[in-house]
């Protein structure tokens, strides 16, 4: 552990470049310029930070001039019944809370209408709006975006600041593993048709799918809950497909207790792959292997981004800033049935 100057000597931004092992000037975009650092190298950086006691004239900074600070910022999720949010909220949150914001959550329903309303109702009482899986279109985000400071999670929106996980080594993650089992069919069970997230992985499996020769299918469910894959299990269990990749964990797990009810072995007979890593997964039988995004990072992330644009000290990046996912093998895949 890294332990403060001596003599009652304040840290400096110096102190904890050479703790990090980076420049000085890369500590300060850390703190100034998120967007502009690697996650791995940011979060490397403000937890030499924390360790040495230091604290970033960027986490003091206030409100530009002529801005009124309502002291909260709202944070809009998809659907609040979907685990895969818990991480993400509890991140954020203690967030906005290390900086002196209070979280306002509002709940969409996975609708884009009612993501509008809450919105519009919220932007003037909140310094800044943090869209998770947002069901907008990108002309509306960006429109929203120039009356309030805005970010992104989940999505990439042009002209937007956003925060996403890596949906593409993710899906290629998931479909190696399966590939070296000896998979050969893929089944795809999609997310929502609005979700940038969905068109990112189902591009990524099939770009895997063409590369190796193999076969992709997809399958549509009404919406990414449980009920919606088991619903569709009859339809994918028909086809060839020896492995399902389902668009999030709750698709999943439908899917697979469907089949099991059904008469159907996971992973015997077919194996099935979970994304996000929700909390879910590990309480299935069997553990649903599934790729694992790094929700508390995410949610954390981006409030940090938000608060720094807000502040005036930070332009929203370019490009989105992407945290990296591992894959998280359990029992819920296997070889495939001979024959």
């Amino acid at each position: 552990m890294q332990h403060p100057p001596a003599s009652g000597k304040s840290v400096t931004i110096y102190d904890v470049a050479r703790a990090a092992g980076v420049s000085a000037s890369t500590v300060s975009r850390a703190f100034a310029r998120p967007g502009r650092v690697s996650f791995a190298t940011a979060e490397k950086i403000r937890q030499m930070a924390a360790e040495l006691g230091y604290r970033s004239m960027e986490m003091r900074r206030p409100m530009p001039e002529g801005k009124e600070r309502h002291g909260t910022i709202a944070l809009v999720i998809a659907d609040i019944s979907n685990p895969v949010y818990f991480e993400m909220i509890r991140g954020a949150e203690e967030e906005a809370a290390k900086n002196g914001y209070t979280m306002l959550l509002a709940n969409t329903r996975e609708s884009g209408i009612v993501e509008r309303e809450a919105i519009e109702r919220s932007l003037g009482i909140v310094d800044g709006i943090v869209l998770s899986s947002s069901r907008m279109s990108d002309a509306g985000i960006r429109s929203m975006a120039k009356q309030k400071p805005t970010i992104v999670m989940n999505r990439g929106v042009s002209g937007v600041a956003s925060v996403v996980t890596d949906n593409e080594r993710g899906i290629i993650r998931a479909v190696t593993h399966l590939r070296e089992l000896g998979h050969r069919n893929i089944a795809y069970l999609a997310g929502p048709e609005a979700s940038w997230a969905n068109g990112m992985r189902w591009r990524a499996l099939k770009m895997c799918a063409a590369e190796h020769g193999h076969k992709s299918l997809l399958f549509s469910p009404r919406v990414p809950t449980i009920a919606a894959g088991a619903q569709i299990a009859d339809q994918v269990l028909s086809s060839n497909a020896t492995a399902v990749l389902a668009y999030n964990d709750q698709l999943a797990i439908g899917f697979m207790r469907q089949a099991q009810k059904n008469g159907f072995d996971v992973p015997g007979d077919i194996s099935v792959v979970g994304f996000d890593n929700s909390s879910d997964a590990d309480l299935v039988t069997p553990g649903l292997t599934s790729v694992a995004a790094p929700l508390h990072a995410l949610g954390a992330a981006a409030v940090r981004n938000l608060l720094a644009i807000a502040r005036g000290a930070a332009d929203a990046p370019d490009r989105p800033v992407v945290l990296p996912t591992r894959l998280a093998v359990r029992g819920s895949t296997a070889a495939p049935p001979r024959g």
